[in-house]
């Protein structure tokens, strides 16, 4: 054979080798799994990662459930709460306001027809259903009160046990808050650098903004009838003030 010809045959060759990888490669680029879109996320509030304990009650006996046990408040500045013998509640003369973050020692459960005026928060029915307890940080920790939690028509219950109570304490689900913080929840106050989520615990959940950017705006809580305007920025409290305008 020529020098020539086994020249070209080698060529031919390479050139054989060549296409065939080159097919191979393009089948593989083709047919290999495909990579997960890589997402980027910001960091994530860990007050969303806490754990909240939810009763779901449907009856009282649910609720009684709950005697000798301490619960806290979590729907502060909304609930009004009655001097009470564990049995009888007297609407006619509310003690006060439970307060975010309070601690309540459950005594036992009732039911009693509501009149109209303390059926704002929890509505009459044929009757209410009542939480008695006592408070024990209080000067007399052993004076029994009730508050609303749920209504009865005809044998039908309904509770809202889950969204005015921790059955957890909130000082320890949210203990990574710090104590400067805990305390200025504590005292019902406001101070710069606290979060929405902690005024709101402070302060009371009766609150109007003009802004639906949470986080990012000025809140005006009602405070027990002594009004705070709150700025935020970042989730962080950059400025309050009393307000007269609420």
């Amino acid at each position: 054979m020529s020098s020539a010809k086994t020249a070209f045959l080698i060529c031919a060759g390479i050139a054989v080798i060549a296409i065939g990888g080159e097919v191979a490669y393009l089948h593989y680029e083709r047919n290999k799994p495909a990579k997960a879109p890589v997402e980027e996320h910001g960091p994530t509030n860990p007050d969303y990662l806490v754990f909240l304990k939810q009763k779901r009650p449907s009856t009282p006996a649910d609720v009684k459930e709950l005697t000798g046990q301490t619960i806290w408040v979590s729907a502060g500045g909304q609930m009004e709460y009655y001097p009470s013998d564990g049995h009888h509640a007297d609407y006619g003369k509310p003690a006060g306001t439970l307060l975010g973050a309070e601690p309540l020692l459950v005594k036992g459960v009732f039911e009693q027809k509501a009149p109209e005026a303390a059926t704002f928060r929890i509505g009459g029915g044929d009757a209410q259903v009542l939480l008695a307890f006592t408070k024990p940080k209080s000067d007399d920790p052993n004076k029994e009160y009730a508050v609303p939690v749920g209504t009865r028509e005809g044998k039908d219950y309904t509770f809202k046990m889950d969204d005015i109570f921790f059955y957890d304490d909130p000082h320890v689900l949210y203990k990574y808050w710090g104590p400067q913080v805990w305390q200025a929840i504590d005292e019902h106050k406001v101070t710069l650098g606290m979060s929405e989520r902690q005024v709101q615990l402070a302060l009371g959940q009766v609150a109007k903004s003009t802004s639906q950017d949470e986080g990012n705006r000025m809140v005006v809580y009602s405070n027990l009838g002594h009004p705070m305007a709150v700025t935020f920025t970042k989730d962080h409290v950059t400025a309050f003030r009393p307000d007269q305008g609420y």
